[in-house]
């Protein structure tokens, strides 16, 4: 009995330790296999502070109490389980998690497994949205210099249509990287492009055109062994060069002359960046250099054009105007679109800069990358001063260093002013700032058209140096003191105050009606051009001089309409108090008589429009009195010198050119909606973690700094107690072109490599965090990452050290398939990621409406300046509408290349649309390429393109009356090669049936035609 008690109680230990076991077996399941995914895939939307649905899956109270649909999970019923049916695709796609990549198989497993044994949760256990910290990535490794591999074996040549072998060793360092792997997979290196091919790519890919026939046949029969190179020497540094390339990086920055948005106004000066880029492209500007002008450049290299008009970089995407000109700040919508555009910014610096995803940051961390949400607020924090509007700047460093010597001498004298002012204020009381503030605002009353009666008014002239005059009789002779001449005020054609006060006259008075006998001269401004003066009456003071008939000659009438005239709202004759003139009698050589507007009556009749001079001389008598009273005669000496001081420097910067205008990051110094903390006096605004990136949800307070994402490379900015803005996105500017920042390097290497292959090496050049694709050659991008950053850094360093490689000179066509080298070719790597042949690219909208303009004849190379307009603006009332079709193919203006093209967001351009051109509204780091009914519908029926076959064939029939040097022309210009035997003569008898511009539009339609080669 005894022993059968024993056992059960054994039994009962032992069952007890097992379950035990298997509980703590689950919990350690639970811990290392099921919370992770539910923290890095599901607690960002259902996790302690953000429950959507109603479901949290942060405690196990929480998850098993259900959302709006009920149990979530059912312990031992996987199937019956709406979590399960949640994340399980149906249909190709899964209901969540929302707006990411559905989770894997794997994850999905587990899932189903942790529910189906009975969805164990530890008691007390809390999830919470997991951080990424691990910096082991290959991207985010420091950069070394590496050494190309010692690899032998053989590349194929084709010269003359056979293909021969040369020895690998010793060759180009990318072809040994290539070639290495080529070794692992069993690949080789396929055969060299005839010539003809490769001056086509070169042409297309270093400055976006076609080769002309004659630079084609210049290189095929070129003998030197160094042809090849000394050709792409002569393209890196054609200005072209610059066009072509700005074009890529403006896709990569969403650069556009239009705001956006739903009012999408146009930005008239936005067009200076994009110049600086094709500027700085062309010189060969060094890499870090560019980056650091384009994000402090007023900061780091102060007085230069550049260093103002790279500020475009920070203004280059979409702008909100109703949320920023329209809201107020203070507005949740206001606070809404300012976070917005901050967040523009920060997407913008990061990923075109380093090539790493950041925006899903601001509403938490990062669920892949080492990236917080802290540290994405610090970013905000650099740019927390900094707007989107026109700055003003000068071009030419002379200018800009005098303007800022007089800026900081006025700045300085008006400091003075202000402090000897405020001494004088205190001794003369509050009166003195009260008349000054009354009399500044009488000063700045702007008159209208109040008054019925206007004045006299000559008949209209064509010419501005017909002579008028107009004479009072004051009905005696007497001797006048002073004459007043009031200006006319009149709307017509906006000119308002001064509207036709003469430029030039004399006024004289004489006894003699006909001003032939006796006259003496009062005033004579005839030497040289007046200013207008408003309504500000002009005062001739008279000594000495008696007369009967006052007359007014204009010697050169004032502006009106492509017209000329004289016009006065009042002549006043004063003797004493007296004005004389009220007794008298008007004539004049003409006059309009339009009544009430004008009249020779009007002339005299004491009506005229308010002067706010004027009004303030009873207040102003009163101020100069007290001002007397306060001040000291040294006093009053020295506030005389500060005002000589100050007028002086003013004259000087009026004298300055106008400066130019960039729209660009800056501090706005306006009002209105842009006024506010940090927006007009460059204080930058504080900056605060928003919860689940909610704008009134405000959480710590931040200070800027960039990511934590390096070994020793810290993020953290050394900044001074009361730095400026410009520090912050100088320390910014200077973190990201730092040679310890191995993603710019990776990046920009990456990115031309990309546009040289049709794909980089990473095939994700926006994303090389762990979302993005790994490269094929990971090797090879640090070696051309460090030649660039340790060498000149410029990229035309780079372009010649890639174009030269027998990599990139491979053939894109295939050899004979059943050949071994392309069977294995096709076999092993048929989308060609192991780089043994060259892909085969199309080209995009830009080239190949600049080849369609090029091989017409029409194409205009004029560099730079405002964007042409191949549109037709009309402006509604809510916002302007860009009317592709009323445009003038034919208009000369527009046929410029397409880098020059105003490039609208809200409205793309219908043909370049339909061939695959960037959105400027998105960050584009890879373009799409298709090929679609609608692209050959396009380049078929586009009004470009039937307007330049015409232009086409006109170009043709002026080398020749013979059709079939015609169709041969047409070849070499727009394909770079001859017609051939077999295509010739169905091409003639198409042009003879159909006529020379529809065969120009069949040839501008050829595939051939549309891709690289």
């Amino acid at each position: 009995m005894r022993l059968r008690f024993n056992l059960l109680v054994a039994g009962f230990v032992l069952g007890l330790a097992w379950c035990q076991q298997a509980r703590a077996d689950q919990a350690a399941d639970f811990q290392d296999r099921v919370a992770p995914i539910l923290q890095r895939r599901c607690l960002s939307c259902h996790g302690p502070d953000q429950a959507h649905g109603g479901l949290s899956l942060a405690t196990r109270d929480l998850l098993f109490s259900g959302g709006e649909s009920g149990e979530v999970v059912l312990p031992g019923d996987a199937d019956s389980s709406y979590l399960l049916e949640m994340i399980t695709p149906h249909g190709g796609k899964a209901a969540m998690p929302k707006n990411a990549d559905p989770l894997s198989a794997e994850e999905i497993a587990t899932i189903r497994a942790w529910i189906q044994s009975g969805a164990d949760w530890p008691e007390g256990v809390t999830l919470s949205v997991a951080q990424v910290t691990d910096t082991d990535w290959w991207s985010l490794r420091p950069l070394s210099p590496i050494d190309p591999p010692q690899v032998t074996g053989q590349v194929r040549i084709l010269q003359q249509g056979e293909v021969t072998l040369k020895p690998l060793m010793g060759e180009h360092p990318i072809d040994r990287f290539v070639a290495e792997k080529h070794q692992e997979l069993g690949l080789s290196f396929g055969p060299v492009a005839d010539r003809q091919t490769l001056v086509r790519r070169l042409y297309f890919d270093l400055i976006g055109l076609p080769p002309t026939p004659d630079e084609v046949r210049r290189f095929v029969e070129d003998p030197d062994p160094a042809a090849y190179e000394k050709l792409v020497d002569t393209l890196l540094s054609s200005p072209h060069y610059g066009e072509r390339w700005a074009r890529h990086w403006l896709d990569v920055v969403h650069y556009g002359d239009t705001h956006g948005y739903d009012k999408d106004k146009p930005r008239p000066h936005a067009w200076p960046y994009r110049d600086y880029v094709i500027r700085s492209l062309n010189q060969g500007k060094p890499w870090s250099r560019f980056i650091e002008e384009q994000l402090a450049g007023d900061v780091l290299y102060p007085g230069t054009a550049d260093g103002i008009e790279a500020l475009g970089f920070i203004s280059a995407g979409p702008w909100d105007f109703v949320g920023h000109a329209e809201v107020a700040e203070s507005k949740t919508d206001g606070k809404i679109a300012r976070h917005l555009d901050r967040d523009d910014m920060v997407r913008n610096a990061i990923q075109s800069f380093n090539g790493l995803t950041i925006g899903c940051a601001q509403c938490h961390n990062h669920k892949f990358d080492p990236i917080s949400q802290e540290q994405y607020y610090q970013l905000h924090a650099v740019f927390a001063a900094v707007d989107r509007a026109d700055k003003e700047y000068f071009r030419e460093p002379e200018t800009a260093e005098r303007y800022a010597a007089y800026s900081q001498r006025q700045a300085a004298i008006s400091a003075q002013r202000d402090e000897l002012k405020s001494q004088i204020e205190s001794k003369a009381g509050k009166r003195l700032a009260e008349l000054d503030k009354q009399i500044k605002e009488l000063r700045q009353k702007q008159p209208g058209n109040s008054d019925a009666q206007f004045g006299y008014h000559s008949a209209i002239e064509a010419r501005d140096d017909v002579t008028k005059w107009v004479q009072i009789d004051l009905g005696s002779t007497v001797s006048p003191e002073v004459i007043f001449l009031r200006p006319a005020y009149d709307d017509f054609n906006g000119i308002g105050a001064g509207f036709g006060f003469p430029r030039r006259f004399r006024i004289e008075i004489s006894d003699d009606p006909q001003f032939l006998t006796g006259v003496h001269l009062i005033a004579d401004q005839q030497a040289e051009d007046l200013p207008n003066p408003g309504t500000t009456p002009q005062r001739f003071p008279i000594k000495d001089i008696a007369g009967r008939y006052v007359r007014l000659t204009a010697t050169k009438l004032a502006p009106r309409q492509n017209d000329f005239i004289l016009a006065l709202a009042e002549f006043e004759v004063l003797v004493g108090q007296d004005n004389w003139a009220r007794r008298g009698q008007v004539s004049s050589l003409d006059s309009i008589e339009a009544p009430p507007r004008w009249g020779q009556a009007n002339l005299i009749d004491a009506v005229h429009p308010p002067t706010p001079e004027g009004d303030s001389i009873v207040l102003q008598a009163e101020r100069d009195q007290l001002w007397q009273q306060a001040t000291s005669p040294e006093v009053r000496e020295q506030w005389a010198a500060l005002a000589r001081d100050l007028k002086e420097v003013e004259s000087a910067l009026a004298a300055l050119p106008k400066p130019q205008r960039v729209y660009a990051g800056t501090v706005h110094h306006g009002s209105g909606a842009f006024a506010g903390r940090g927006a007009v006096d460059g204080e930058p605004r504080p900056i605060h973690l928003l919860h689940r990136g909610e704008v009134n949800s405000l959480g710590k307070l931040v200070e800027p700094a960039a990511l934590e994402i390096f070994a020793g490379h810290p993020g953290r900015f050394d900044l001074p107690e009361g730095h400026s803005e410009g520090q912050r996105r100088a320390a910014l500017a200077q973190w990201l072109s730092s040679q310890d920042n191995p993603l710019t390097w990776r990046t920009i290497a990456n990115r031309v490599w990309q546009y040289h292959f049709g794909q980089g090496l990473a095939e994700t050049p926006g994303d090389l965090g762990r979302q993005g694709a790994k490269p094929t050659h990971p090797r090879l991008l640090d070696f051309l990452a460090v030649q660039l950053r340790d060498g000149d850094q410029s990229l035309k360093t780079l372009h010649r050290l890639i174009v030269t490689s027998h990599t990139y000179r491979q053939a894109s066509t295939l050899d004979d398939p059943a050949e071994p080298t392309t069977a294995q070719g096709l076999e092993t790597d048929v989308n060609n990621r192991w780089l043994w042949r060259a892909n085969r690219r199309k080209l995009e909208a830009e080239a190949v409406r600049d080849a369609i303009l090029a091989v017409s004849g029409k194409l205009d190379r004029t560099m730079g300046g405002p964007a042409f307009q191949d549109f037709v603006i009309e402006k509604p009332q809510h916002s302007p509408h860009y009317q592709y079709h009323l445009h003038d193919p034919l208009d000369p203006k527009s046929h410029r290349r397409s880098v020059y093209r105003f490039i609208v967001r809200s409205q793309l351009q219908p043909f370049m649309n339909s061939l695959d051109c960037a959105d400027p509204s998105q960050q584009v780091d890879t373009r799409g390429e298709s090929v679609t009914p609608l692209q050959a519908l396009a380049v078929m029926n586009n009004a470009l393109v039937v307007a330049m076959s015409r232009e086409f064939a006109t170009r043709l029939e002026a080398e020749s009356d013979d059709l079939e040097k015609q169709i041969s022309l047409a070849f070499r210009l727009a394909l770079g090669r001859d017609v051939t035997d077999q295509e010739r003569q169905p091409l003639v008898e198409y042009a003879a049936q159909h006529g020379l511009p529809n065969f120009c539009r069949l040839v501008l339609n050829l595939n051939e035609f549309h891709f690289v080669d």
